[in-house]
């Protein structure tokens, strides 16, 4: 995912942080996504209606708030709305990024629950074991195999010697895998989890609230000078006269109008 279509996800993942606080409300969240995303993957013309860049976004957001109404959560539908009302550079990217911030929902309840690094391992072992037992692989990837079987069938391999984040996901992976192989999903799921774990955590000073537009581009625009996912922790700081700081690590970034001027008056000193 590339050029628009990823400057719409980093905003979109900015809201999915502010709603993935309690763990709970994470796993919901995601599970609910990843049903909306199995509706999209069914539904082309649905898909095609939700990204068209001639309907305006309040027409798109609208329509995915109506389609959902009553039937998911408020916030996953405000959220999958806000997918809608995003631009994308087709069809096929914003069914991706449903499914992402599904998976994210999810490694987002692990890591709140301190079970991260199991969840990345649990995924890793588990595709090594599907890659081992051709009859196992045969029954999670038959098409033709109803969906309650697959998950009982996990469920009894799994349950209890998993994360149930791992349980989700796997369960995912092989009862509604969205067009991809079964190996595919399970590495997808577990480069999540990875980069959540590796991602930058950015401290952002800022005289006033920045929107969910500004979040995402920061965000987006610090991903790329880092090369990792970077999640902002906002302040509020009545010091920074305009303008923002970033500290990330022990870098910081000063571009507000207090410093500018500090600078400017030792240039006048000098």
């Amino acid at each position: 995912m590339r050029g628009i279509s990823r400057a719409s996800l980093a905003e979109l993942q900015q809201r999915l942080t502010a709603l993935t606080a309690p763990p709970a409300d994470a796993a919901a969240l995601g599970d609910q996504l990843f049903a909306v995303a199995g509706l999209l993957s069914r539904q082309s013309a649905l898909r095609r209606a939700l990204s068209d860049p001639s309907r305006p976004a309040d027409a798109r957001a609208g329509l995915a708030a109506g389609l959902l109404a009553g039937k998911v959560s408020a916030p996953a539908a405000e959220l999958v709305a806000a997918v809608a009302a995003a631009r994308w550079s087709g069809p096929g990217d914003l069914l991706d990024a449903v499914e992402q911030l599904a998976a994210e929902a999810i490694v987002a309840a692990a890591e709140q629950a301190g079970r991260l690094d199991e969840l990345e391992d649990e995924l890793f072992r588990f595709g090594r074991i599907v890659g081992a037992q051709p009859a196992l692989r045969a029954a999670l990837i038959n098409p033709f195999a109803p969906a309650d079987g697959k998950r009982a069938l996990l469920t009894e391999l799994l349950a209890g010697k998993v994360t149930p984040e791992a349980l989700r996901l796997i369960t995912q992976a092989a009862v509604n895998p969205l067009g991809r192989s079964l190996d595919a999903s399970l590495e997808a799921y577990a480069r999540i989890a990875a980069e959540r774990r590796e991602r930058l955590v950015a401290e952002v000073h800022v005289a006033v609230p920045l929107s969910d537009g500004q979040r995402g581009r920061l965000a987006a625009a610090l991903a790329a000078a880092y090369g990792h996912q970077v999640h902002l922790n906002v302040v509020l700081d009545p010091k920074v006269a305009g303008g923002l700081t970033v500290r990330i690590g022990d870098e910081l970034i000063d571009g507000s109008v207090a410093t500018r001027l500090a600078e400017a008056r030792r240039r006048l000193a000098g």
